[in-house]
């Protein structure tokens, strides 16, 4: 029977995290992992949140649990994996389903499955999210990008999982295609850029200065 607002496939780190998050926030969810005994575990250690969680051992039983249209959010290793369980998940679906690359995608990859699934029937989103394995759990920044229909049905769930500054969730439909991974790659680039300058400044203190950690830690 399908009762979950919406699927995710992939329990590693990022993904249990996101589905607790998902599931604490009162969204049904259904679950699925290439190996069983994962989403056993996953299950087993959900606590009071089991209620909200539908553990799926098989594609077929992980879509009939989702209801139309069905969004599911794909959290695996970045590259062909995607791609790879895409097919496998695609002859299950039905016209207005939706595939959601949440992992770090190639803006180009996401423009490419995005064009690939135009004449399918089905749509795709590109969402980047941002916040590591604390941010999937209690509060990530989630950039979307696809059709702005597909972003309507989902707003509702990822609003109630982002993260807030000033009350304001930190989550936003940025456009067609691949936009959510371009400006994800973006944001990527900006915050290596920042952790760069603070490990060369933390050297020049350090070895130029000859100061300690904790005169750093006063300087910071």
């Amino acid at each position: 029977m399908s009762q979950a607002e919406i699927g995710l496939i992939g329990l590693g780190v990022m993904g249990s995290n996101l589905a607790l998050n998902i599931a604490e926030k009162g969204n049904k969810i259904a679950v699925f992992n290439r190996t069983v005994e994962a989403t056993h575990k996953f299950y087993a250690e959900a606590g009071e949140l089991k209620g909200q969680i539908v553990p799926c051992d098989t594609i077929e039983e992980f879509v009939a649990a989702i209801r139309p249209p069905r969004p599911i959010i794909i959290m695996i290793k970045a590259g062909e994996p995607v791609d790879q369980q895409m097919k496998i998940l695609e002859p299950y679906l039905s016209k207005g389903d939706i595939m959601i690359d949440a992992g770090n995608a190639n803006f180009r990859d996401t423009m490419r499955r995005f064009e690939a699934l135009k004449d399918s029937g089905l749509t795709f989103i590109g969402m980047g999210v941002s916040g590591g394995e604390e941010g999937a759990r209690h509060g990530p920044s989630i950039m979307v990008g696809g059709k702005e229909e597909s972003w309507k049905r989902v707003e509702s769930v990822l609003t109630s999982i982002a993260a807030k500054y000033d009350n304001d969730p930190c989550v936003a439909w940025l456009g067609e295609n691949g936009a959510g991974h371009f400006v994800k790659t973006i944001h990527n680039g900006i915050e290596y850029a920042d952790m760069q300058m603070i490990a060369e400044i933390y050297g020049i203190l350090r070895d130029g200065l000859k100061m300690s950690a904790t005169e750093i830690g006063d300087v910071f």
